[in-house]
């Protein structure tokens, strides 16, 4: 591997550190999400009861027990559950912002190393050809000897681009299904919660 490493030439080490930097905001997303995802019915049905048992107060009070995004946007409204249904909505609305930008945070790099990681193997390749044309113009020769340095490089810089790019794909499809999942919470429970403190003030 470190022969086909050192083979691929200067365009190789680019392709390197977009997989190192990859791979760290994907171990990052990997440890903020796990952290972020609950068994969001058991705490809604938890949540609930707290708030039809205790009021706003321990319905509040679960949801500082609790970690995740989904705990913390309803913590958010029912801090303004006093003043009234409108109030719960914007607030609500607001965490739920704050809390989307933060579970996507990271993914435009993941993104960006899987767009240029290809492009780097491609720019690899053009440089291995320009030096295999190079090859047959300084010796006069078109035999497979000469130009087969080049061509190696070409082909070596297109593979690990292209090997870097779909591991970071595969992290970014995951990450993005975790995170549709957490926003279909997040909306679920507000919109239950909404109806619970509906129901409480008729």
């Amino acid at each position: 591997m470190v022969e086909l490493f050192i083979g691929g030439g200067g365009f190789m080490w680019p392709i390197l550190v977009l997989l190192v930097v990859g791979l760290a905001f994907s171990l990052e997303r990997l440890w903020t999400l796990t952290r972020a995802s609950v068994n969001t019915r058991k705490f809604l049905a938890r949540l609930l009861n707290a708030l039809r048992e205790g009021g706003v107060e321990s319905a509040a009070a679960e949801c500082e027990k609790t970690a995740g995004p989904v705990a913390s946007i309803l913590h958010a409204g029912l801090s303004r559950a006093t003043k009234g249904v409108e109030f719960v909505e914007k607030a609500i609305t607001n965490a739920g912002s704050i809390e989307m930008a933060f579970l996507e945070r990271g993914m435009i790099v993941l993104q960006t190393v899987i767009v240029l990681a290809p492009m780097m193997g491609f720019t690899g390749t053009v440089q291995g050809m320009v030096e295999a044309f190079d090859s047959i113009k300084t010796a006069n020769d078109i035999s497979p000897a000469v130009v087969a340095g080049g061509i190696s490089k070409a082909l070596l810089t297109t593979l690990f681009g292209l090997v870097v790019a779909m591991i970071i794909q595969v992290f970014y499809n995951y990450f993005s299904s975790r995170i549709d999942k957490l926003i279909i919470d997040m909306e679920e429970s507000s919109v239950e919660l909404m109806d619970a403190l509906v129901d409480m003030e008729k």
